[in-house]
């Protein structure tokens, strides 16, 4: 593939819509829907703004209610008269999109597929707050899961206790509803009682709700709130309000490829 990424037709492609607000889909994604013959979407997920772009005569699908089976018969149409499909997706298609399957389908009918990417909530989040998920000396690392036990089960080795002993940056999804127990498993796991937290509800769109709190008070802010669904949760020391760290990268000491060091010695974390 190149930059151009050429359109054609007789091809499925999984449009990731980005967290919510039309403007936060790529240049890539919004042309693929103004483009195609063919545009899935899930009206319970995905703002109406994303699809706002298509053309008048193209076919426009909801599957807010539809299984993967329902699908078949429009792959099919699209492979037999050569049309482009727009399959758009919340968020990034890759996380909690369940869109191996769809590729599968894909290949079962016979039909090209490929993916563009989208920004995904856990990014808009941290964003929108003005916070770092990564910074030094603090956590380089994001762990990104679901709290375990629910509907769709999890490996035995996955759980959110397990990889709360890390003390890393965490972005939890498909999650508030059992706030709870989230907050029980992220304590029982070794997290400080007074870890922050970024609460994100349905992020970037209209009735946006975002949120700071204590991760003991976890559970009682989600509930204050009502949020049960549509919800990230950022927990971990890297973000903090504020912060008392820098990187190598912008110090004046430090040399790289573009750039020669002062002289300076390169200190990342502020003294108090």
């Amino acid at each position: 593939m190149n930059g151009a990424e050429v359109l054609r037709a007789g091809e499925v492609v999984f449009v990731g819509a980005g967290p919510g607000a039309p403007d936060l889909i790529t240049l890539r994604g919004a042309r693929v829907i103004a483009e195609a013959d063919i545009v899935i979407w899930a009206s319970s997920l995905v703002d109406p703004g994303i699809i706002a772009t298509a053309r008048p005569d193209a076919l426009v699908v909801d599957s807010a209610s539809a299984s993967l089976e329902d699908l078949a018969p429009i792959y099919e149409r699209a492979r037999d008269e050569s049309l482009l499909v727009a399959r758009v997706h919340t968020g990034d298609p890759s996380i909690y999109g369940a869109t191996a399957e769809q590729r599968r389908l894909c290949e079962r009918v016979g039909i090209a597929h490929r993916t563009i990417p989208g920004v995904s909530a856990f990014s808009a989040a941290a964003a929108r707050m003005d916070a770092e998920i990564t910074v030094p000396e603090v956590s380089q690392t994001l762990i990104l899961t679901r709290l375990e036990g629910g509907r769709t089960p999890m490996p035995d080795r996955e759980t959110v206790r397990g990889f709360a002993t890390h003390g890393v940056t965490m972005a939890l999804y498909l999650s508030a509803a059992r706030n709870k127990l989230l907050q029980q498993e992220l304590l029982a796991g070794g997290y400080p009682t007074d870890t922050p937290c970024i609460v994100g509800y349905r992020v970037s769109w209209p009735d946006e709700v975002m949120l700071r709190c204590r991760l003991d008070d976890l559970s009682a802010t989600m509930k204050a709130h009502r949020l049960w669904k549509h919800t990230v949760v950022l927990v971990g020391p890297a973000v903090a309000e504020g912060g008392s760290t820098r990187s190598h990268l912008y110090h004046p000491g430090f040399r790289h490829e573009y750039r020669a060091s002062d002289g300076s010695p390169v200190i990342t974390r502020d003294k108090g």
